[in-house]
């Protein structure tokens, strides 16, 4: 299994009511096959053989049923210091999953949750930016100055800024308010070496929602996978429409987790 990156988002997973439902959506969608542990709330979720991700069942009805992001690192105990000395909060101290890793949650001074971890025998995903695999992440937030000072002091994250166009009142990236991309330590920063970003909740979003982490999939046809999710008994948040990487919808499964998928620019295999 391919190793991580310092700061690098390495895992996602989805918190929901009913795992089975969850399992014929995303099974339906990107083709995921499943495997679950014995008598364990969760399943792993594989695209043509490979890990891409996990479902998991709600323990408490008051957690959000909503995708999360978990970014590597190496030492997550000063991870988690560094969190709380930049003005972030701890939502979840450092436990381990087994011989599998350590995991941790947080949240940023902007209200957006995000989770670490720490590989032991589980690095992350085996497979990413190819279709039906996890391609991007960036938070939507309201404090961007703050938020970015957070990140860029825990993970060491440089920014670079981009003008971004949009679907104007949708829940994507608004047009002309620009998007910062985050390189991890030891790169240039810039488009290439990018791994994740921040993009501003304006007026176009409802007064009440949240700051959060929007996390895309990589797909051949974003028009189709967004048919497929409505058919599925999901929900289209933002119709397909281009930006300068390809073709994106955000979308929302049957339970209400929001995510988004991408289709690359060029040609189509």
């Amino acid at each position: 299994m391919a190793a991580f990156a310092q700061s690098a988002p390495c895992w996602v997973d989805v918190q929901l009511s009913d795992l089975e439902a969850g399992k014929r959506f995303y099974g339906g969608l990107f083709g995921w096959t499943f495997r679950a542990g014995d008598g364990m709330p969760f399943a792993d979720a594989y695209s043509d053989g490979a890990l891409v991700a996990a479902l998991a069942a709600k323990r408490d009805g008051r957690m959000p049923t909503a995708w999360g992001v978990y970014f590597a690192t190496e030492d997550i105990l000063a991870t988690v210091a560094l969190i709380r000395k930049s003005g972030g909060q701890v939502i979840t101290d450092p436990v381990r999953a087994g011989r599998a890793g350590v995991l941790a949650q947080a949240v940023d001074p902007g209200g957006a949750v995000f989770g670490l971890w720490q590989a032991g025998e589980r690095a992350g995903f085996e497979k990413r930016n190819a279709p039906g695999a996890f391609c991007w992440t960036e938070v939507y937030t309201r404090q961007p100055e703050r938020v970015d000072a957070f990140y860029e002091e825990v993970f060491g994250f440089r920014g670079t800024d981009l003008a971004v166009p949009g679907e104007p009142g949708g829940p994507g990236p608004a047009a002309g308010t620009g998007l910062r991309t985050w390189s991890p330590p030891g790169t240039e920063p810039g488009e290439e070496t990018a791994v994740a970003g921040r993009a501003v909740l304006t007026d176009a979003y409802p007064e009440m929602m949240p700051s959060y982490f929007l996390s895309y999939f990589a797909v051949t046809d974003c028009d189709r996978a967004a048919g497929t999710a409505v058919h599925l008994g999901g929900r289209i948040w933002a119709p397909p429409f281009d930006v300068p990487r390809g073709r994106i919808a955000v979308l929302q499964d049957d339970q209400g987790a929001v995510f988004a998928v991408l289709e690359p620019a060029g040609p189509r295999p």
